[in-house]
């Protein structure tokens, strides 16, 4: 094994940053067109990280192109790091947030997609700052690493290494044989769906700026809003919620899938078998907390079903369910309702889904869909097994033969996965969380999802945590949406043995 390509490593973090720098850029109009005092901070935040990414890529442009699987996972680890430690500085300089711990937290909240904030007061925060809090989801949600693979060509780069990397779950779906196009073709839905939403939001009744916002957290699956309330600031507007529900339904499938609707191959979004669990899992955990919602929060709409007002507490239910299961499963963590006031069969639903997550291939965090099925498929497996010992059986999927190397791969991932979760919970107790707020925590950090339980729950937020807990959760968020293994993997000692 050959030792790692440092230069190659520290041109991508250069050219991280200045792509970095570049979004925070496009917060400053916001700024200025609302005369706010942060825009000189954001400008700044801007300059620095373009020319700070300016000298590490020009100092190292003439490094050896060639990327294998170290500095793969290596580029995407500190790629990430690289993303929140530049992410800090619009907080930082603009005065919203005056304190390390908490910026980091902010940042890489927004990064992972996570949506957990430390702001107590949202709708006070500068315009353009808010548009960068929103940007930090959208750039993460498909991966800035993702966007900056599209673009190697043209610096002679190969970037499969890196794709691997940042998109490890079980998924090999392409849209297009070489990975440059894939990565192309991805932002452009990516852009289009959230263009898409933009659009219907303001016809909704969205401001123009709330609408933008909203898309691009929607889209990333990350949950930041502009509003103290989240999106039940609009339990007056119905069908802003739908459409939001929909775009967060469409962002936890597989963006392969889009593609294919939008080319107009329809059935085989249907013939994808993750999609079919997915859809059903939606459907009918939906239905089971309206009924919940209905019988144990009002049941005297059991009694009273001709009254016209019934039908519209019964479409509020159904809302408030739909929403909230879409928010949770996608690991959006947007809200209408506090689930954690419902029954507690309904609230033990809802954090059942803390564990499944969306499809591979989304924007979506958590375990996935995908390896839950194929999991459960193999332990049915087992059990025939059991009394037909000496039958030849696999596992199959999408009418395909899984291997067990891809098998082995998701059992390990899912022990890993739970293992970090029981760890986490213990440090949270150790850190002063009570233990219905520490599993809450630990479980929406490593799922990326947001809202948590007890005092993290959907109306509260994560500023009273100590500094070490909020840097304990920032490292969870982060091994979180990279999926465990490309962090994991690079604090190793074989990973750093040249050989």
């Amino acid at each position: 094994m050959r030792g790692l390509n440092y230069k190659i490593i520290l041109s991508f973090l250069g050219l991280t940053s200045m792509m970095n720098g570049f979004f925070m850029l496009l917060s400053e109009p916001f700024s200025w067109y609302y005369h706010e005092q942060a825009s000189y901070g954001i400008l700044s935040a801007g300059v620095i990280t373009i020319l700070f990414g300016l000298i590490l890529w020009f100092f190292n442009r003439k490094a050896n192109k060639d990327i294998q699987k170290r500095e793969g996972y290596l580029i995407v680890t500190l790629g990430w790091l690289m993303l929140t430690l530049t992410g800090t500085l619009p907080y930082l300089m603009t005065g919203t947030i005056t304190s390390f711990p908490n910026a980091i937290f902010e940042t890489i909240s927004g990064y992972s997609t996570t949506g957990a904030s430390i702001l107590t007061d949202i709708e006070s925060v500068s315009k353009g700052v808010l548009f960068w809090r929103s940007a930090t989801h959208w750039i993460g949600g498909m991966g800035i690493i993702v966007l900056t693979v599209a673009i190697l060509p043209l610096l002679g780069i190969g970037g499969m290494q890196l794709f691997v990397a940042e998109a490890p779950g079980p998924s090999t779906d392409k849209l297009h044989p070489r990975i440059t196009q894939t990565a192309k073709r991805l932002w452009l839905i990516y852009f289009s769906l959230t263009m898409a939403e933009f659009l219907l939001l303001k016809i909704a009744g969205m401001s123009w700026f709330d609408a933008i916002n909203h898309a691009m957290a929607t889209l990333s699956t990350g949950g930041f809003s502009t509003k103290n309330d989240s999106v039940a600031y609009w339990n007056h507007n119905p069908f802003i919620q739908y459409i939001i529900i929909g775009f967060m339904f469409v962002a936890g499938a597989n963006f392969v899938l889009s593609y294919y609707a939008l080319k107009g191959k329809t059935l085989k979004i249907f013939k994808n078998e993750e999609f079919r669990y997915y859809f059903v899992l939606t459907v009918l955990v939906t239905i089971a907390i309206t009924v919940l919602i209905v019988c144990f929060q009002d049941p005297t709409l059991l009694t009273s079903v001709h009254h016209p007002m019934v039908w519209g507490k019964v479409e509020s239910a159904f809302r408030h369910a739909a929403f909230q299961v879409v928010s949770v499963l996608t690991t959006t963590g947007f809200i209408t309702a506090d689930y954690t006031m419902w029954c507690s069969i309904a609230t033990a639903l809802i954090f059942s889904l803390f564990f499944i997550g969306g499809s591979a291939g989304s924007t979506s965090g958590g375990v996935k869909v995908v390896r839950h099925v194929i999991m459960i498929k193999n332990s049915l497996l087992e059990l025939k097994k059991q009394l037909h010992p000496k039958a030849i059986i696999s596992v199959r999927y999408n009418g395909s033969r899984v291997s067990r190397v891809i098998i082995f791969n998701i059992l390990s991932f899912f022990v890993i996965y739970m293992l970090i979760f029981i760890l986490s919970t213990i440090v949270l107790t150790l850190l002063g969380l009570d233990f219905h707020s520490a599993i809450g925590a630990a479980a929406s950090c490593l799922g990326n999802i947001g809202p948590g339980l007890g005092q993290l729950g959907p109306v509260n937020n994560y500023a009273h945590l100590s500094d070490i807990a909020k840097l304990f959760c920032s490292f969870l968020m982060l091994i979180g949406r990279l999926e465990l293994f490309t962090v994991l993997i690079v604090l190793t000692p074989y990973f750093w043995k040249s050989n």
